[in-house]
This record gives structure tokens, sequence and C-alpha cells, in this order.
């Protein structure tokens, strides 16, 4: 094979670029949800039994044990060093999703945006289940964003391109949500880039995915079932209080897309985002790689 083909595929080290092991990485996750599919097609699961986002995140973690085995090393070294600490980094994360984004929903209600009122049909059980269900979420999104393809593409290229090319990814992701239209469309799409980069920081500061997992995991429950706001454009959630806006701009209260499509959100993120910045962050208790040791965030 001709050295300029080889220097394509493989670093100076002789191992496959960072860049080609997320390409395999996203092939591999396609051929196994197709897989999937059509194994739920021939038992005849109908949409799989409600259990859809916990099968994406099954699915996303066997790719992620395979890629990691390839490499001979550890799926607990993508962020999964199960303990008392990485359960307290979850909490902790939980908490921290749930303050910002009822930060942010005051501030917009401060504003005269919008007034709560008690939706008397929600109870304990719909708040759990939705719980339950926005952990899979967190779990199967930081997977895909946040796990092996990122981390892969920071040990190679660094912590900020890393960080600005799933900021766009994560972004585009969400472009087919209902209500992605207009400068709702704009709002959105900076939000969440800037959400992703708050996660991303998340994990760069603790090498562990239990912080961002639990970020996702308080923002979106907190949004949707406490609060009663849409979710990335999502209205099949109900909370337990409904606002009512008062025909201020989106820009300000985010309409039915929710508080990510809100100016206020972009204020929130970015000092979470200088906040995580100046955090000197935690080293996870056993190290990633001797690789990744020395990617960290500036």
């Amino acid at each position: 094979m001709p050295h300029w083909l080889t220097a394509c595929f493989l670093d100076e080290q002789g191992r496959v670029r960072s860049g080609w092991k997320v390409v395999g990485f996203i092939t591999l996750t396609m051929a196994i949800g197709i897989l999937a599919s059509l194994i739920a097609g021939l038992l005849h699961v109908p949409r799989w039994a409600g259990l859809g986002v916990w099968v994406s995140a099954g699915i996303g973690a066997l790719a992620s044990l395979v890629c990691v085995k390839l490499e001979r090393r550890s799926f607990r070294d993508l962020g999964f060093h199960l303990g008392s600490r990485w359960l307290g980094e979850l909490a902790a994360g939980t908490a921290t999703g749930i303050l910002l984004i009822l930060l942010t929903a005051l501030l917009v209600k401060g504003l005269d945006g919008f007034h709560w009122e008690r939706a008397v049909a929600v109870g304990p059980r719909q708040v759990l289940m939705a719980a339950l269900m926005f952990l899979g979420v967190g779990f199967n999104e930081e997977l895909m964003s946040r796990g092996y393809p990122f981390q892969r593409l920071v040990e190679g290229a660094g912590p900020w391109v890393g960080q600005l090319v799933f900021a766009a990814l994560f972004a585009l992701m969400h472009w087919g949500n209902p209500g992605m239209h207009g400068a709702t469309k704009i709002w959105a799409t900076v939000n969440i880039g800037l959400a992703a980069i708050l996660l991303g920081f998340c994990y760069l500061r603790t090498r562990s995915l239990a912080l961002p997992i639990g970020v996702h995991l308080g923002w979106n429950w907190a949004q949707g079932s406490l609060l009663g706001f849409g979710v990335s454009g999502t209205t099949d959630i109900k909370g337990i209080w409904t606002p009512v806006f008062h025909g201020k701009p989106e820009w300000l209260t985010g309409g039915a897309f929710g508080l990510e499509a809100s100016a206020i959100c972009t204020l929130v993120c970015g000092l979470a985002i200088l906040g995580l910045w100046r955090w000197k962050g935690s080293t996870a208790e056993e190290p990633v790689s001797a690789d990744a040791s020395t990617a960290s965030a500036s």
C-alpha cells in the first residue's frame, strides 16, 4: 500500500486515526440498529414496546463495547467507573440540570413571559415514568455525543475540535424536532450547541459520563415533567405545572419548543460554560488511557 494511503488511515504510531474510529463507530451503530429493527419486525414487537430510548441506548452501548474491545480497552474507561463517586456525580449533575433550567424559567417569568397553573391530572406515577424515560435519553445521547466518538476525536484532534464538532452534530440531530422553524430554529440551534459544549466540559472535567448524564436528565425532566415546557420541541410530556404564556415573543419564552429556544437560555448556558471552563475539575478514579490523560480542556 502506498505510504500516502497508509498515512491517511494510520498515524505515526501505526494506530487507526481518530476520524476513522468515529466513522467506524457510526457505521457499526447503524448496522446494529438495522439488525435490531429487523429482529423486532420478525418478532412483531410493536415500536419496541415503549422502550425505544432504552433500546437505542443499548445499541449505542453495544457498539461502544465492540469498539473499545477492538482497542483492547475497557468499557469502563469510557466513563463508567461505577461506584459511590460515580453515583454522587450523577446526583450532582441531576441537581445542576434542574437548577439551570429552573433559573432560566424564573428569569423568563420575571420578564412577564408566562405564569404557571397547576396541572391536576399529573401525579407521582407520571413524573416517575418520565424520569425513567429521560434517564434513558440521557444515557443514549451522552453515549453517542460524549462517549466513544467524542472521546476518540478529543484524543486525536484535541478538546476544542471535539467540542465544536459534536456541538454542531448535537444541534443538527435536533433539527427534525417539531417547532424548528424561523427565529426559533436559530435560537434553539445556538442553545443546543451551547448545551453540548456544557455537557462536553462536564465529561472533560471529570473523565466520567456520570455528570453529563445527570445534567441531561435533570434539565429535560425538570423542563418537561416539573415545569411543563416543551422539551426540544416534544409536546407529549405533561408537567406538574403548566406555563400560560403572556404573548411575549418566542425568542424570550421559547414558545412550544421549550426554554431551549429562549435567549435567556443562551445567557444561562454561557454562564454555566464559563464556570466549567474555570473549574479545574476532578480526575477519574482510574485513568482513561495514557493518550486521553494528555487531552484536557484548557
